[in-house]
């Protein structure tokens, strides 16, 4: 069974699992079957219920239930391929789960029905790469989604991509391509562009972990800042110190599922399930 405590939520009965249907039974994982719990804001922006996802034989999200809070900064923390950055790109469905549902903004995603690419516009990404379009100058990669998809006139987009680069000081690299600025850079406006289109959350996969460790502080810092504008973020990260020092709440997921969840202090300094003390006993 799962028990909520002072220490969060941990999984305190490993030997045995809750009755499922007939058709997952099988494979069933011991905590496959999560008690909602909600964020630490109050006001529910992600609503995420039993969520499933294999590739081929492979399970890698094994019932996963969670909310985000609006105004929310959750980190995400595991071993590699434990499901960390599938669950997050299954938030906009980049990755398409194979049951469960995902609720953004009171709407059911998953439903077929449903226009994702304009669930999209109001979610922002930034992944391991920088994916910036290297034909395009930095100030163009800024405009290129807000005009396109019609939010903005040029002008509009144009202003906002100076505000923008102003904001993380690279105004000098509005002409600059790509290929010019250094990783730490490239990130940075990676960042920014998601932030043109005005999303309601922004979802980070591993943002730091393609770059050298002397570029990592400055695109930490920019993420900070945005926390402190009260940004709904989900940041699936290796860095121990931010999330400690940022997040709301971390979870850490394990073979698919999220084994505990708390706010950072306790996370960190009284671990209960086990295979968390062993992940932050090698991290820290």
């Amino acid at each position: 069974m799962k028990n909520k405590t002072n220490k969060g939520t941990v999984d305190t009965a490993p030997e045995t699992a809750p009755a499922v249907s007939e058709e997952k039974k099988e494979d069933q994982p011991k905590n496959n079957s999560r008690e909602k719990i909600a964020g630490t804001k109050g006001e529910a922006l992600i609503i995420v219920n039993d969520l499933f996802k294999s590739f081929g034989d492979h399970k890698v999200l094994r019932g996963i239930t969670t909310e985000i809070d609006k105004g929310e900064v959750v980190a995400i923390i595991g071993p590699s391929g434990c499901g960390k950055s599938t669950f997050l790109r299954s938030l906009n469905l980049l990755e398409v789960p194979d049951s469960g549902t995902i609720r953004f903004e009171g709407t059911d995603i998953t439903d077929k029905s449903v226009d994702i690419n304009k669930m999209r516009e109001k979610m922002g990404m930034v992944f391991q790469q920088f994916n910036l379009f290297r034909n395009l100058t930095i100030k163009q990669n800024i405009m290129l989604a807000p005009t396109k998809l019609g939010k903005m006139t040029k002008e509009q987009a144009s202003a906002r991509a100076d505000e923008l680069l102003k904001r993380i000081g690279l105004s000098d690299k509005a002409n600059a391509y790509p290929g010019s600025l250094s990783g730490g850079q490239q990130q940075r406006v990676a960042i920014i562009r998601a932030l043109a289109m005005n999303p309601d959350v922004m979802l980070f996969d591993e943002p730091t972990s393609a770059l050298d460790p002397e570029m990592v502080g400055e695109v930490l810092s920019l993420m900070k800042e945005l926390a402190d504008t009260g940004m709904t973020m989900v940041i699936v990260t290796h860095e121990m110190g931010f999330a400690r020092e940022v997040a709301d709440r971390v979870l850490f997921i394990i073979e698919g599922v999220i084994a505990e969840e708390n706010t950072p202090d306790e996370f960190f300094a009284n671990p209960v399930n086990p295979r968390l003390k062993d992940f932050l006993s090698k991290v820290l």
